[in-house]
């Protein structure tokens, strides 16, 4: 399975010091239905915890999601900032992960060679 970031997600998670097993950890909570809320189209959201405090009061993160093939992080706000997405941002979201769900592996790999898209588990 692909593990994926947007290059925006990857700038944010660094911003705020989430670490990539944080990031792991949440895509294997998605594979198991563990604290995610599924918003149609492949879109989900997903709490992540962060260094220094527990899930409820974290981040919560946008991934595009099929199973057994790809996930990919592509929004992440902190819970005390917003409380959540407006119906316009789920809307770009969904579009969003279409398009990227929808690459074939050459376009992934072109994507990620020219650091559009960045592979959590090449990323220390």
């Amino acid at each position: 399975m692909n593990r994926l970031s947007t290059k925006w997600f990857r700038k944010w998670a660094k911003k705020v010091e989430l670490s990539n097993q944080s990031l792991l950890d949440a895509i294997n909570d998605l594979e198991t239905g563990l604290s995610t809320v599924d918003l149609g189209g492949h879109l989900f959201k997903v709490r992540v915890k962060s260094k220094h405090s527990g899930k409820s009061s974290s981040y919560r993160t946008i991934i595009a999601f099929k199973a057994e093939d790809i996930a990919l992080f592509i929004f992440g706000f902190r819970k005390n900032e917003k409380s959540n997405i407006s119906k316009n941002e789920l809307g770009y979201f969904k579009k969003l992960a279409n398009d990227l769900l929808s690459l074939d592996s050459k376009q992934l790999a072109k994507a990620i060679s020219t650091k559009v898209l960045f592979n959590l588990e090449d990323i220390k």
